[in-house]
């Protein structure tokens, strides 16, 4: 997978519309907690590894707050990783680097400001707490043959192999589900 990725004002503004799309979908429904109507409330985010010229599409995660419960709705993203600050690209594409030389590795966080120990946590995560997930649970078994656990994400990166944009947009959909607490949903394989 290409680090350029993470350089490419024009792949980091496609991530900002499909966050975009998702969002309107999320706002769509009414509130699952009360049935109310979702106001605008999205909250500020300080991303790491972005791009100057792209930090304005990701200084705001897109959330939005009933109208009479006042309960937040997030909807998923594929800019954001959960509540990481990094993007979620930087830490799929740093994570996976573990198959390239450690001088590499390390070469790059230090380009992009990413400490060895955050690259260090973030492998574990995927291969430690990333199997526990829901979203690994309901999806591992649509993975034919079975993906080797203690390289993640290298080898999901492998399954949706392809042109480099086309492929990590896949994965960071695939990934979608992690990022806000709502059910897992699958709509498509590798």
């Amino acid at each position: 997978m290409c680090h350029a990725l993470l350089q490419n004002p024009n792949f980091l503004r496609l991530l900002l519309h499909i966050d975009i799309d998702l969002a309107a979908d999320a706002r769509a429904v009414s509130c699952h907690h009360c049935g109310g109507t979702l106001h605008c409330a999205n909250y500020p985010r300080k991303p790491r590894c972005c791009l100057d010229e792209a930090r304005a599409d990701f200084e705001s995660r897109f959330s939005f707050c009933c109208n009479q419960c006042r309960k937040r709705t997030t909807s998923v993203s594929v800019r954001f990783l959960g509540r990481r600050v990094y993007l979620g690209l930087a830490v799929v594409l740093m994570s996976a680097g573990r198959t390239q030389s450690t001088s590499a590795v390390t070469q790059l966080g230090e380009t992009l400001d990413v400490p060895a120990r955050t690259i260090q946590r973030w492998r574990r995560w995927w291969v430690e707490q990333f199997p526990l997930t829901p979203l690994w649970q309901a999806a591992c078994a649509r993975f034919m043959p079975p993906l080797d656990l203690s390289l993640l994400p290298a080898s999901l990166i492998e399954c949706f192999a392809g042109v480099a944009e086309e492929s990590m947009r896949r994965i960071l959909v695939f990934l979608s589900p992690l990022t806000a607490k709502s059910p897992v949903t699958l709509n498509g394989g590798c």
